[in-house]
């Protein structure tokens, strides 16, 4: 008997001797160790789930940090679990605490910094999921923005640059962490700018390893004039994690609303999301009353609760 072992998986695989009815042969042998190998690859490709304690009926929901940009990122963990939010996505640059304004947040800070904001975390219950939107210059500077999202047990990062995706999807092999391309608005005056229209981003990710996709913006497709459902289906089985928005209106200029009293429908998107059995992370990336929407996260947070829990 040969046991493969790897990431909790136990392959085996009898082997027939000259006592048995067949002879077992070099080739035999060989041929084994391929379909052995190949079904341990086929396993090592399903980086760890987000947990089930993280998400709020089966569905991992809380808010992207720049929500409350004009706060520090303890102030974001703070105010995340206030409106009733399980997990966080976390952006470059942030302030850390309003303690050390000068010192700030992501994949550049010290380790002392990290050990603080996995303190702050455990403090209110959220969990760390997601990093982005960022960019690297180099290999090294995307090396250490893996390591950091490694250091936080993150679900996926978040990029838009596909022009990188070679040396990314090597990363992405090498530390097991989720990798997903976001989109902005489309842009008028810049035809180079195409992460906006999925039918790209699947062009971009669908040969690639199953662990880098998208992140679907619902608001940026809005705002591109884009039905997100539709946007949705492009992409089914390439859907990392989700920037979950509700606008006022159809237009570049919309801006964000509690969720099921705007124009993106909410329900229908929530519904394909559960018809794909997406399992990665929602954000909710509030770009509006800056100062204030903690109660109007709550409500966004309140109608996933309601979607969740109906019959």
């Amino acid at each position: 008997m040969i046991a493969v072992r790897g990431s909790g998986l136990k392959l085996c695989i009898n082997i027939l001797t000259q006592d048995s009815t067949m002879t077992f042969t070099h080739n035999m042998f060989h041929r084994a160790l391929t379909v052995s190998a190949a079904v341990l690859a086929t396993f090592q490709l399903q980086a760890a789930p987000i947990p089930n304690e993280s998400r709020i009926g089966g569905v991992a929901i809380g808010c992207q940090a720049y929500t409350f940009n004009r706060f520090s990122a303890f102030e974001a963990i703070e105010k995340t679990a206030q409106a009733g939010g399980k997990v966080i996505e976390f952006y470059p640059g942030q302030k850390l605490s309003p303690e050390q304004p000068d010192a700030r947040w992501g994949h550049t800070a010290s380790e002392d910094a990290v050990s603080a904001i996995k303190a702050k975390l455990a403090q209110h219950g959220v969990r760390a999921v997601n990093y982005g939107v960022v960019g690297g210059r180099d290999e090294a500077e995307w090396r250490q923005i893996f390591e950091f999202a490694k250091k936080l047990d993150l679900y996926a990062v978040t990029t838009e640059n596909v022009h990188q995706l070679d040396l990314l999807e090597k990363l992405v092999k090498e530390f097991d962490i989720r990798l997903a391309i976001h989109n902005h608005p489309r842009r008028p005056n810049d035809p180079n700018y195409k992460v906006w229209d999925p039918n790209y981003v699947l062009s971009v990710v669908k040969d690639r390893d199953s662990r880098i996709g998208a992140c679907a913006d619902t608001g940026h497709w809005v705002r591109s004039g884009l039905v997100p459902v539709e946007c949705l289906k492009i992409l089914e089985g390439r859907i990392v994690s989700s920037h979950l928005k509700d606008l006022n209106e159809k237009s570049p200029r919309a801006h964000d609303v509690p969720f099921g009293t705007g124009v993106s429908d909410i329900p229908a998107v929530l519904d394909e999301l559960k018809r794909q059995g997406f399992a990665g992370n929602i954000s909710i990336e509030y770009e509006h009353n800056w100062d204030h929407s903690v109660p109007e996260v709550a409500q966004c947070i309140g109608f996933v609760r309601g979607y969740v829990s109906r019959p």
